[in-house]
This record gives C-alpha cells, sequence and structure tokens, in this order.
C-alpha cells in the first residue's frame, strides 16, 4: 500500500488485497455468533442477570458483517464516482458473488434438509425455495421460525444475497446523484453521504411497516430493514477514497481522529451493546415487542457494528495495537473460514445434542461450547479448503480478464447470522 499524501496513512483505498484487520474482526463477529447460539442452546442465555442479558443479545455480530459487506463491496463504486476509475462489471461480479457463497451453502442444505425434514426431501418447492435463498420470502411456510432445522440462521445470508443483487443498480443510481451537474470529487462524496443517511433512514421507515397497519413480522428477514446495517460500511468506503483524494480534506481529518480514538470507538460499541441488552429493546427471543424496542434495536445495532468496523476499515492494521490484534495468524484465518462456521453451526450443535442425549435450552455452556466450536471449526476448514477455495479461484480465472477492479478488490465478508 503506498501513501497519498505525506499525513495521510496507508489505507484501503489505496491497497489491494485483504485488509488483515477486518479478517480479525470477522473472525470475532462469527465467535460471537457461535457463542450466542450455544448460550441459547444451553438456556445460558436464559438466565437472569447481565451476564444472561449480555449473552441473548450475541445476534449483534450480525450488522457487524453486513456492515463489512457494505464497505468492502461498496468501495470500488466509491472509488469510480470519487476518483473516476471504472466501476465493477455487474456480470462478473455478480458471478463472483454467486461461486463465493452458493456451493458451500447448497452442501450445508443437502446435509440438513434430509437429516431432519426427511419428509419434505422429495417437495421440489422446499428445495428450490431454500437453494435459491428465497424461502424468508414465503409468509406461510411449513417450517416454525426462521427456517428448517439446522438451517434457521441462513436468514441472514438471504438479506446478504438480496444485497448482492442490488448493489450494482444502487450504485448506478448513487453515482448518478452524485455526479450530476459535474460536481467535483468532494461534492461527489458529500453528495454519496447524503444519500446513504436516506437509504439508511428506510430501515426506519420499514420497521413502521412491519407494525401498521398489522404486525407482519415476515418482514423482519427482508433487506429493507436491514439497510441501515449495509449503510455504514458503504460511508466508511466513501470516506476512505475521500481522504486518499484529498489529503488535507475533511475526510482525512475524520480518519486521523478515528486513529486517535480506536479504543474508544470500541468502548461506544460495548456501552451500545450493554444498553441494547437491556429491555429497551425488547424481551429475549421472543421476536420485538413493538415498533419502539424494534426502532432502539436498530439504532443501537448500528452504532455498535459501526463503531467496531470503522477503526479497522480505515486505517492499517499496524497503526494501533488493536488492529496489530486483529491481524494475528489464529485471527485471520478464523476469519478466512467464518463462512464455514456461519454455515455448520447449527448442523453441529443439533447433531452434538442429539448424540450427547441433551435437551433443549440445558447443559453447562462452557464445554458444549468447547464441542461445538471444535467441531464447527474443524468442519468450516474442511470446507473452505475443499469447496470454497477452489470455486473462489475459479471465479478468479472466469472473472479476472473481463473486470480488473473486482479482482483487486479486498474479499468481502459474508454472514455468520443468527436465528
Amino acid at each position: 500500500m503506498t501513501e497519498t499524501g505525506s499525513r495521510f496513512p496507508a489505507g484501503p483505498a489505496g491497497g489491494t488485497g485483504r485488509l488483515a484487520a477486518l479478517d480479525g474482526i470477522r473472525a470475532l463477529a462469527a465467535l460471537a455468533v457461535l457463542v450466542y447460539h450455544v448460550a441459547v442452546e444451553t438456556g445460558a442465555a436464559l438466565h437472569d442477570g447481565f451476564l444472561g442479558a449480555l449473552l441473548s443479545r450475541g445476534d449483534v455480530a450480525v450488522p457487524v458483517f453486513f456492515t463489512l459487506s457494505g464497505f468492502l463491496l461498496y468501495l470500488p463504486h466509491a472509488r469510480a464516482v470519487i476518483e473516476g476509475t471504472a466501476a465493477p462489471r455487474a456480470g462478473a461480479y455478480l458471478l463472483r458473488r454467486a461461486l463465493r457463497i452458493l456451493p458451500a451453502y447448497w452442501l450445508v442444505v443437502a446435509v440438513a434438509l434430509p437429516l431432519w425434514s426427511p419428509e419434505h426431501v422429495t417437495d421440489a418447492a422446499t428445495w428450490l425455495k431454500l437453494l435459491l435463498l428465497v424461502h424468508v420470502y414465503d409468509p406461510a411456510p411449513w417450517w416454525s421460525g426462521l427456517g428448517p432445522a439446522g438451517l434457521a440462521q441462513m436468514w441472514s445470508l438471504c438479506v446478504e444475497t438480496a444485497f448482492y443483487l442490488v448493489l450494482p443498480l444502487l450504485a448506478a443510481a448513487l453515482a448518478w446523484f452524485a455526479a450530476r451537474k459535474g460536481a467535483d470529487p468532494g461534492r461527489r462524496a458529500r453528495r454519496l453521504l447524503t444519500a446513504l443517511a436516506a437509504i439508511s433512514a428506510l430501515s426506519y421507515l420499514w420497521t413502521l411497516l412491519v407494525y401498521y397497519p398489522e404486525y407482519r413480522p415476515h418482514l423482519v428477514t427482508w433487506l429493507p430493514r436491514s439497510a441501515t446495517f449495509f449503510t455504514p460500511g458503504m460511508a466508511l468506503a466513501v470516506v476512505a477514497v475521500w481522504a486518499r483524494r484529498e489529503p488535507d480534506g475533511p475526510a482525512a481529518r475524520a480518519v486521523h481522529a478515528v486513529r486517535a480514538s480506536a479504543g474508544t470507538l470500541w468502548l461506544v460499541a460495548g456501552l451500545a451493546y450493554a444498553v441494547a441488552a437491556s429491555p429497551v429493546t425488547g424481551p429475549r427471543f421472543l421476536g420485538i415487542d413493538g415498533v419502539w424496542s424494534g426502532l432502539f434495536e436498530l439504532a443501537l445495532y448500528s452504532l455498535v457494528a459501526a463503531c467496531l468496523v470503522a477503526p479497522a476499515a480505515l486505517l492499517p492494521h499496524a497503526a494501533t495495537p488493536m488492529g496489530r490484534l486483529l491481524a494475528t495468524p489464529v485471527l485471520r484465518y478464523l476469519g478466512r473460514v467464518s463462512y464455514g462456521v456461519f454455515l455448520w453451526q447449527f448442523v453441529v450443535l443439533r447433531a452434538w445434542y442429539s448424540l450427547s442425549g441433551q435437551q433443549p435450552f440445558t447443559g453447562n455452556l462452557v464445554p458444549n461450547l468447547f464441542a461445538v466450536g471444535a467441531l464447527t471449526v474443524l468442519l468450516a476448514a474442511v470446507t473452505h479448503h475443499l469447496v470454497e477455495e477452489p470455486f473462489r479461484r475459479l471465479a478468479h480465472r472466469l472473472t479476472s480478464r473481463r473486470d480488473a477492479s473486482v479482482t483487486t478488490s479486498p474479499e468481502p465478508s459474508v454472514p455468520a447470522g443468527a436465528s
């Protein structure tokens, strides 16, 4: 990575390859979701008291993944608008995304559905909805909760996939809005940030739609409700590119402020998480209690995600002790296999409880977390090396000649969803 200006540190907008600190964030978020699911299954997250409340809100890690995706996927588009470079071609981008997420996901569906829903194995409609990641749009599915047994967390992958599909059109609309009347780079960046703030507001309007004129809980798992989690990452991409374009401008000063207060931002994230664990966001595991609880949850989860991701997104990993910690080899590797951790955790958790003879909402958190975590990471590593990496290399070969800007962008995030 090279510098553009003596007072502005090297950063993601001008570099290539994976950002090491973001791998660390991804790893921590994946582990947080795993702890959350095991805490629910063992009943630890149902206990009264502060610890149980904290464990019950581990799903806050899902917005962290959405914010990472917003940053990494929108970064080349922000660069195209502000610096005038070529934007990624939609066809190459969508092919890379499909080969990145679908093969490993299909493998897990092929395991989970026959194991725990054998009566639906011959149902072509069920297979089609699951394989195409559109099952969350079924208003009256045969399963209870967010998905079939072993696949409940896949609702967040449906949201992520919807974002993938919408992004090329959204980026084109943002580019048109930002560049109209021949605006200079700084003004284009400001217009992008203004538009992203408006898109973020859509989530709050959508929450009102969930409750009025009647409560429709299935709308919670649709993309508009989660828009406010993607937009902070997209805004960070704009700031990163703008700061590199104008090293003495307001965006560069904002990056320096983040560098000086990275620990404070993480503290703010922790405090916001503690508030989210209070009754202000509604009862535990029973859905959102009301419209105000839903709005508070959006705001607090967005704040947590933005404050966690910003330091890692805007700074080189060696800039702070925190960054160096996030870039350690163990966390980087866990970040790379985090998609498999997301995919397999419910399969492993359900199989472990069946084999060990434990009943749901019983058991000791620590030994169950160790067993489920170890088996999940093992399966994730195998899937990463035998499925994900071969298809990633295939995608690279198929698209590298068509769209160089896609191949040199950092690897986007995939979710570690919560049930």
